[in-house]
């Protein structure tokens, strides 16, 4: 299979397994992917996903140019790889483990996803410039990283390393590469352990001021949260905390 799937304490795993040619985005591939964030989607037992690529050099390293060219791929559809939120709605969170290169395709799979944990020895490129293709995906960037880092690498190709991406906000956290699973694996479940409503809530939340003026925002947020505040989890977070246990969350 050109990605697994599977469930770990809570926490979905869904690797591109391909290191033979760098976990590249072929037809299998990307068909894949689209599976396992269905899956992730309907699996009750998964609270967070992590997506990451096999072996150690590559997390994924973009588009199978071989197989692009022998299709001649003009215009690339929409759902042509997975982009959370534009072609693919995921509710629940995700976290981007990357292992090692995450050219052109693989900077979209990075970027795509809320959180992003790095090799030291990662790197991350737009490097559609250099083969004469497109990044329309990357117009969301500016709202993560500086408007002029979003510049240079459009225009380069030139890769970030995993110190300078961490640097601008673009990572939020480094591992050395052995310790990558388990940070990643570290920082799913502190986000499992939560109100399930309340991180949904939060995720959401997150992103109002990227579509909706500042005023409006506030009230789609409050509209957001009144069903979380008003639900039984809510008081049985409050319960938990004076009885000095942890809570038992059923999302409801």
């Amino acid at each position: 299979m050109s990605v697994t799937y599977g469930v770990r304490n809570g926490v979905a795993w869904l690797t591109i397994d391909r290191p033979e040619a760098r976990n590249s985005l072929s037809n299998a591939v990307r068909q894949g992917l689209f599976e396992g964030v269905r899956r992730y989607n309907d699996d009750d037992t998964a609270k967070v996903l992590v997506l990451t690529g096999s072996g150690d050099k590559a997390f994924c390293a973009g588009g199978d140019l071989k197989e692009m060219s022998a299709e001649g791929l003009t215009i690339p559809p929409v759902d042509y790889v997975p982009q959370f939120g534009r072609n693919i709605e995921v509710d629940k969170p995700t976290i981007a483990a990357v292992n090692g290169v995450a050219f052109a395709g693989g900077f979209l799979l990075a970027q795509t996803c809320d959180l992003c944990v790095a090799s030291t020895t990662a790197s991350f490129g737009i490097t559609e410039v250099k083969v004469g293709r497109g990044s329309p995906w990357a117009a969301p960037l500016p709202l993560m990283i500086p408007r002029r880092v979003v510049m240079e690498l459009v225009l380069t190709g030139a890769p970030l390393t995993a110190q300078r991406a961490y640097e601008i906000g673009f990572v939020n956290q480094l591992a050395e590469p052995d310790e990558l699973v388990e940070a990643a694996q570290d920082l799913a479940e502190q986000i499992a352990a939560n109100a399930p409503l309340s991180v949904t809530a939060g995720k959401a939340t997150a992103t109002l001021t990227a579509e909706y003026p500042l005023s409006e925002a506030f009230e789609r947020a409050e509209s957001l949260w009144r069903d979380v505040y008003l639900s039984a989890d809510a008081q049985e977070g409050m319960q938990a905390f004076k009885e000095k246990r942890k809570p038992a969350w059923k999302g409801i």
